[in-house]
Formats: C-alpha cells, structure tokens, sequence
C-alpha cells in the first residue's frame, strides 16, 4: 500500500550512480578510448616484464617506467574523471590536466617504443611488447584528437578567464555600457 503512494512521487537520483560517464569532463567515446590505453598499457607492461633478457637494458628499463605510469596513472584519472571522486580532489582544471598528461605520455610512449624497436634482441615476445607500446600511443593519439574535438584546444592563450577573487581577472576592467550619471543640460 504504501508502495503506491511513494512510486509517483518520487525519483531515482542520478547522482547516486557509481559511473558518471558521460559527464563535464568525460564522454563515452573518450571513456572507451581511456579503457582501451588501460589495456594496451597493462598489455605492453606485461610483455616487457616476461622477457628473460636483454642487449641494452636502458631502452627494457625505460619502456618498463613508461608502460607501468602509462597503466597507473591512466587507470587513476579513468576512476577520477568517470566517477564523482574528482570533486573531492582539490583540482579544478581537470581539462587541461587530462590533456597535457595524454599528450605526455603518448610523447614517452613513442620516445620509449623506438628506443625499445631499436635495441632488442628480436625476440617475438619483444616485438610484440614493442607493438603493444606502439598500438597504446596511437590509442593516447586519439584521445587527444577526440579531446581537441569537442573540448577544443584547452590551453589556448587570449581566452576568457574564469573571475576569481583578486586574481587577473578581476583586475581587468570592463568599461561601463550605460554611464550612471548622464550629463545634464542647464539652459540659461
């Protein structure tokens, strides 16, 4: 009985939900792209760690540095962005934040994927590590070309500046539209 009363009034609040995708900061395209660099990086991570060894440890070592962040810290702003745990980190320039890590790491990983191609044994296992670090930056590639699409470039010099309290905005002034007091005219 009660059931009825309360089945018309009320509403599922959709704050309630563990994901928030899409959401301000991120849309599902952008999601999938986020999940598939998580997957590609773990791949990557993973075939390098089986190889048994190596000619020039330096370029293993750091495609290892560089696939492990990637998987981290990727999986960590994939958590933050798609749930409501961003709006209790003190961030509030998540765009921006995004954008410059992405590009960062699709940087290293292809920095990390030439230095790895260039001096490996030749072995099918780290080849096939190198495909996975070379597949993971072009998934880092295309999200900032979604990215770029429909957030626009989002550190772009001469664009309006949020107000804040004491800050260069506020200290730039508007000219006034309408003068307050308008001149008056004494006929004598």
């Amino acid at each position: 009985m009660t059931s009825e009363v309360y089945s018309t009034t009320t509403a599922p609040n959709p704050k309630s939900s563990l994901c928030l995708v899409p959401s301000e900061h991120l849309d599902k395209p952008r999601f999938l792209v986020k999940v598939s660099e998580v997957l590609l990086s773990f791949v990557a991570f993973i075939l390098e760690e089986v190889v048994n060894s190596c000619i020039s440890c330096s370029a293993l070592y750091f495609f290892e540095f560089v696939s492990c962040t990637a998987f981290l810290f990727t999986l960590l702003l994939l958590i933050l962005l798609s749930t409501s745990l961003h709006s209790r980190v003190g961030i509030t320039c998540w765009s921006s934040l995004d954008f410059i890590y992405t590009c960062a790491i699709a940087l290293f990983f292809c920095i990390s994927s030439i230095a790895f191609a260039a001096q490996n044994s030749g072995t099918d296992l780290e080849k096939s590590a190198v495909a996975f670090g070379f597949l993971a930056m072009a998934a880092f590639v295309i999200d900032i070309v979604l990215f770029i699409k429909t957030c626009g470039f989002p550190l772009k010099k001469g664009g309006k500046q949020e107000s804040s309290n004491g800050g260069p905005a506020a200290m730039v002034a508007q000219p006034e539209a309408e003068k307050l007091n308008p001149p008056i005219n004494v006929a004598s």
